[in-house]
Order: C-alpha cells, then sequence, then structure tokens
C-alpha cells in the first residue's frame, strides 16, 4: 500500500518521541545503549532467547546482582510464548498421566503469579466439563477437579473451588451445548494471561533491574577457549554489523532452535521435538455460553476459552518438521477444531464464524515416542558443554522455577557466590498498586471521557503503567482514538515504539496488541495508522512505512493462503512467503 502525500507530511510534522523516565523503558535510546553494552562489557550470564523461559532467566540473574545480557533474534515472545492457549494453569489432563508433582507446581506457580507476581495481567477464567455418564463421569472426573484443587492449596489460591451441577444448570450456562449430549457437569477455575504482554513485563523488569535487552539481535556462532563456551557473536539484524559479546556462562534458553545454539560447539546435548498447537478465535456470540468449555478428543482435550470478546479454540498437538520460524496453520488443523467442537455444539460453527487462527510451537524434550501428546511436559536444565546451560521442555506456567534453575546451574560456575532467586517476590512492571489502580477505574473513565469498559481493559493489559500510556494524550488529545479492530488507543502505539520495544509493524499488531487474531481483516485496517504513529518515535521514512506495511500485507495474504491449503508443506511455504517478505523492510 502506497503511502500518500498527506500521510507523509503528518510523519514529518509529528514531534519525535522523548523518551520519559518510566520504569524499565525498552525504546530506541535504550537499544543504543545496550547495544554499547554488548560490545563493551564483560557478563556474567548472556541468555540467548527472548520468550518467557528467556526473559525469566534474565530476570532472576539481574535480581542476584548478576551482569546479565539477553538477546533475541526476533521479537519478545515472537515465538512460542505469543501463541499459547493463554492460560496459566496445572494441567488438569496430566493428572490422567499421573505427572502429580508438575501439577502441584504449577498450581502454586499459578497462584504465585496471580497474588504476587503479575496480578495486573491475571484474570479468573471457568471451564464446564461436560459429563455424558452421569455416575461414572462425576466419580472420574470429580476426583481429578477434587486433587486439583487441593494442589492448589499450598499458596494462598485467589480461585473459587470447583462445583458440580445438574443437567438443567449447566444448559443455562452453556446454551450452545447440544441439549441431548451432557448429563450434567463440573465447573472448575483456572487463570488466563495474555502470554506476549507478560512476556515483555517480564524482560521489563529485568531491564528495570539493569538487564541489556536486545532483540532483532542474532546469535551466529558461540565463542569457545580451552573447551569452555566464553561469548557469542551476534548479528545486529536492524543494521547488519556483527560483532562479538563476552561472557562467562551462557544459558541457552532458545525453545525449538536449542538444538540449533548447541549444534555451534559441535556436541550433543538436550534435544527437543517440536510440537505444533494450533488456536482458531471466533467472536463471543458464536457460542452462547458464559463460562469456557473443556472437551475430550480422541488423542487430548478440547478447550473453549474466553477471551475479551471472543472465544479461543484449541489446541492440535501435533510432531512439526518443517520451518520452525513460521509455523503454519493448515486448513486441516482448522477442520479438525472445528469438527472437535462441533461435536459438543447445537448450532456447529463453520469456517465463515472464524476471525482469527494461530500457530506456535511447543519446544519438548525429545523422547523415544513419535507422539507428542505422549512426550512428557517437565522441563530440563543441564550444561551440556562447559559454559552452556541448556533449559528445554516445560509448560509457561512454571517459567520462573526454569529460570531459577538455570540460573543456579549458572552460577556454579562463576568466582564468587550467588545469592538465591528472588523472583517469587519481585512484582513485574505494571503490578504496583494493582487493586487501589483497578478500583480507580471510575475516576480514570472521567478523567479521560473513556467508556469504563476501555479503561478497564487498559488497566489488564498495562496495569500501573496506564498512567505512561494515558500521559501520551496530555498534550494530543486524538491518541485517544481507537483503532480499526479491536478497540485499542492510539496511545498504546506510541507507548509501544517508545517503551516496550516494538521495532517493526508486526511486533505491535500482532503482540503488543492482539489485533492480527481479534480482527476479521487481521489487522489491515489499521495497518497504515500504525505505522503512520510509529514513524516518528522510530526514525521511519515514508519509504520505510510504506515497506513496512507492504510487509504486514504480504504477511496476511500468505496467511491466508495457508490456512486454506490442506497440506502442511505447502501452507508451510507460504509463511516462509511472508517471513520472506518481512526481510525486506530490515535495512
Amino acid at each position: 500500500m502506497p503511502v500518500t502525500g498527506d500521510v507523509v507530511e503528518r510523519i514529518r510534522q509529528y514531534p519525535f518521541g522523548v523518551m520519559a523516565r518510566v520504569p524499565g523503558s525498552l525504546g530506541p535510546q535504550q537499544r543504543r545503549r545496550d547495544l554499547q553494552r554488548l560490545r563493551h562489557d564483560d557478563f556474567d550470564v548472556l541468555v540467548i532467547g527472548g520468550g518467557v523461559t528467556g526473559a525469566g532467566c534474565a530476570l532472576d540473574a539481574a535480581t542476584r546482582g548478576l551482569n546479565v545480557a539477553l538477546v533475541e533474534q526476533r521479537d519478545l515472545a515472537s515465538g512460542t510464548s505469543s501463541r499459547s492457549s493463554k492460560l496459566l494453569h496445572g494441567g488438569l489432563r496430566y493428572l490422567e498421566h499421573r505427572d502429580f508433582s508438575l501439577v502441584r507446581q504449577a498450581l502454586q506457580e499459578r497462584n504465585l503469579l496471580a497474588t504476587t507476581v503479575c496480578p495486573h495481567l491475571v484474570r479468573p477464567v471457568s471451564f464446564m466439563i461436560p459429563l455424558q455418564r452421569s455416575f461414572l463421569d462425576r466419580l472420574y472426573y470429580g476426583a481429578g477437579v477434587a486433587l486439583y484443587d487441593l494442589f492448589a492449596l499450598g499458596h494462598r489460591s485467589p480461585f473459587p473451588r470447583h462445583r458440580h451441577l445438574r443437567k438443567q444448570s449447566a444448559l443455562r450456562l452453556a446454551p450452545a451445548l447440544d441439549p441431548d449430549g451432557p448429563v450434567g457437569a463440573i465447573i472448575y477455575f483456572d487463570a488466563q494471561i495474555d502470554d506476549a504482554r507478560h512476556t515483555l513485563a517480564v524482560a521489563r523488569t529485568a531491564a528495570h533491574h539493569s538487564a541489556a535487552v536486545l532483540t532483532s539481535t542474532k546469535v551466529t556462532d558461540l565463542i569457545r577457549n580451552d573447551g569452555v563456551v566464553t561469548g557469542a557473536v551476534v548479528k545486529d539484524v536492524e543494521t547488519g554489523d556483527s560483532f562479538s559479546i563476552a561472557a562467562r556462562r551462557i544459558v541457552n534458553a532458545s525453545g525449538v532452535w536449542l538444538d540449533d545454539v548447541q549444534d555451534m560447539t559441535n556436541t550433543a546435548g538436550l534435544s527437543v521435538k517440536a510440537a505444533k498447537g494450533v488456536h482458531i478465535v471466533v467472536h463471543r456470540n458464536s457460542i452462547d455460553s458464559s463460562v469456557g468449555i473443556i472437551l475430550r478428543t480422541p488423542t487430548s482435550v478440547l478447550f473453549v476459552i474466553e477471551w475479551g470478546e471472543h472465544w479461543l479454540i484449541g489446541t492440535t498437538d501435533t510432531a512439526y518438521r518443517l520451518d520452525r520460524a513460521h509455523p503454519a496453520a493448515s486448513r486441516g488443523d482448522i477442520d479438525y477444531l472445528l469438527g472437535q467442537v462441533n461435536r459438543a455444539l447445537h448450532r456447529p460453527l463453520t469456517h465463515a464464524d472464524i476471525v482469527g487462527v494461530y500457530a506456535g510451537l511447543r519446544p519438548l524434550i525429545a523422547g523415544e515416542t513419535d507422539s507428542t501428546a505422549q512426550l512428557s511436559r517437565e522441563h530440563a536444565v543441564t550444561e551440556t558443554v562447559p559454559g552452556l546451560i541448556s533449559v528445554a521442555g516445560g509448560k509457561y506456567t512454571t517459567y520462573r522455577i526454569m529460570a531459577a534453575e538455570a540460573i543456579d546451574v549458572a552460577a556454579q560456575g562463576l568466582d564468587r557466590p550467588v545469592p538465591d532467586s528472588v523472583t517469587d517476590s519481585i512484582p513485574c512492571i505494571g503490578a504496583d498498586g494493582w487493586v487501589s489502580r483497578f478500583d480507580s477505574a471510575p475516576l480514570l473513565s472521567k478523567r479521560w471521557n473513556l467508556r469504563e469498559n476501555i479503561i478497564e481493559r487498559l488497566l489488564w493489559r498495562h496495569g500501573s503503567q496506564i498512567n505512561d500510556v494515558l500521559a501520551l494524550c496530555d498534550r494530543q488529545p486524538e491518541l485517544l482514538n481507537a483503532l480499526p479492530g479491536g478497540g485499542y488507543l492510539e496511545a498504546e502505539v506510541i507507548h509501544a515504539a517508545r517503551h516496550e520495544g516494538a521495532l517493526h509493524l508486526e511486533d505491535v499488531l500482532a503482540r503488543r496488541m492482539r489485533i492480527s487474531i481479534e480482527d476479521g481483516s487481521r489487522g489491515l485496517p489499521a495497518a497504515e495508522r500504525v505505522a503512520e504513529l510509529m514513524a516518528p518515535e522510530l526514525r521511519w521514512s515514508p519509504e520505510r512505512v510504506s515497506a513496512e506495511i507492504a510487509s504486514w500485507e504480504r504477511r496476511v495474504a500468505a496467511e491466508l493462503e495457508a490456512n486454506a491449503l490442506l497440506d502442511e508443506t505447502e501452507a508451510a511455504k507460504r509463511r516462509q512467503e511472508a517471513a520472506d517478505a518481512r526481510q525486506l523492510v530490515d535495512p
């Protein structure tokens, strides 16, 4: 899409953003400063990977007083950590496999995040388990959710206990269910989180504690001296410059790229297998229900999850051996999800109901079986070669524990005592004063002349940082305008470029906001305005603005084509074309 002369003129007139003193700010000035740190500092720990585990490692190391840097080849949470089911949960189905310790650990972490670490990003969600056989199912599933609730008691739990329902009560809560299906139901509670924004909050909190956090910085080689890994060679993707980073310990938290990093040492270590999980997104009015639904499938379970004005439906669990950077959802994946959910619904969903689709890869520790559904969700931390610690597997919910264990191992190779992990008591950026802040929604609504539901949405996304977002509107009230496709404010775009590390149009539309999956047009109507707002902050030329918009348009076209193809290999090819389109905007 060409940029019109009117847009160019507005870009020229728009004042360059000046970075305010915002805690944990990730912006252009910070990036330049941290690039210099990477070139000249000797780090205690270098973390490779900007997903939730890598961000957690950086925060854990920084809060122990270590000099730490994190590098990510793309954007924060650009891989698995933005494409999950958006749940913090113990994994009710893992009880069937007797993974009791994993469930207990995950539930206690869920409670900790909801009460201490990031309460502004976590909210309870309810799920209904429809029962097909009254007595046997009540006994079986009832025992499971009772044990689930019991395991959650180890840390003060803000979540209600489960309860049993008769058929009439179940259908009143979820009229969308086939009335001839369930004979009753059980309701239980878990937690929801915006995974991409949470990963961002963890990374920003690490930066607030003096970690250097660099995205668009790709590790191209590891440096070894006398068999010990002592640093890495990296490439600044934005400029093409390459340089070396010196570090006493390297933590490989690169997820499905774990093997690639290990291969740079020409030694074997941990190995991961990628499992593809696909979700579809439909409007809230497509399924008449006031609760989420969990359904048994032939191989696993299927979640119907509340997501604002939408439902997330997923997920699949299949081995994936194609392009890991851009996993694609094929027509076969989408048909499978529709078929499974329609078995329980009175009014079947169709492709016309779908407004968004996304696919992610779980990095599971490789085992002897080819079935990813059978691989354990446990994690492992090991020093694969001297100086290189790899962390693999695990669940999003237990990222903090994985990070603490990785830094424990890294600390053993340092020449001084290192304190124990303290991240169980470190609130993320935006969490301070959460209860009183949320109670102030009516006052903020009146102050900014915004509907209270918009203020509440901003609070759930930004927490106490809402003041930094809205302060941008003091001099420019027009930034209170909503963007097409989801009710996000224009001010959030400025904040994303100035303080949240967004370097590309994709970073905002797909991760700082979720327009790409919440809007049936995949963010195309908002793309030009978002690029226009980002341009002054990142000093883009009009030509760069046009390139960013064109890149997004090609990505959307390629994804839509992939979603229509039955063959997974062809679908992946279309997603790779979208990836190639992005490279056109990199200098």
